[in-house]
């Protein structure tokens, strides 16, 4: 296993964790339903699946039949 020949400074150390940041998600509106949910994603609403403003999967209709 290596060692270090120095001690890192704390310094130097924390420069290095300078880009280790939390972001917030993006998110958007969908422009049907006007849902907001997280951006590139597909998302439930009343019970059907939506994805760019367009219904990819009716969970009712499958329920009935």
């Amino acid at each position: 296993m290596a060692h270090p020949k120095r001690k890192i400074s704390k310094t130097r150390r924390d420069k290095r964790r300078t880009h280790y940041k939390a972001v917030k998600p993006t998110l958007a509106q969908d422009p049907t339903t006007g849902e907001t949910h997280l951006f590139h994603r597909a998302h439930w609403h009343e019970g059907k699946l939506y994805y760019r403003g367009q219904i990819v999967i009716d969970a009712v209709e499958e329920v009935e039949a």
